[in-house]
């Protein structure tokens, strides 16, 4: 048995949802602060906590009960996706200069993001139970 068939779908979008809401609530809750220490616009970071929160509830919705509908999942990991790619496009394209803890601030959620929706296809792939 492959280890993918251990992980749990629901699990893993609930767990994307709580990161969410926790990321989407420190980002609202102290943007100036969070601004100063990793370089990167306020604006910026309350515009992302205001995105996140719909988003994580999105989540939950789907990781409750019945199967998971296909474009349910399509739209979390796209939207992962891109999000993974705007975190490393914004730098690298000169919109935002983040200082040095900026920069490992925007990687580690990538990273983070990017782990989960890995994780989110390899368990709707290890069990296909989708609607």
């Amino acid at each position: 048995m492959a280890w993918t068939e251990h992980l749990s779908l629901r699990r893993l979008l609930l767990a994307d949802a709580a990161s969410c809401a926790l990321m989407g609530a420190a980002l609202l809750a102290a943007p100036q602060a969070l601004g100063g220490w990793t370089g990167l616009p306020p604006a910026l970071l309350s515009g992302a906590g205001l995105a996140l929160l719909p988003v994580g509830a999105f989540m939950a919705l789907l990781a409750r009960g019945g199967a998971v509908p296909r474009w349910g999942l399509a739209v979390v990991l796209g939207g992962n996706v891109l999000w993974v790619v705007a975190s490393l496009m914004l730098p690298l394209l000169g919109l935002v200069a983040p200082n040095a803890l900026g920069w490992a601030f925007l990687l580690g959620q990538a990273g983070f993001v990017a782990a989960l929706a890995w994780l989110e296809g390899a368990a709707a792939r290890a069990r296909p139970a989708l609607a």
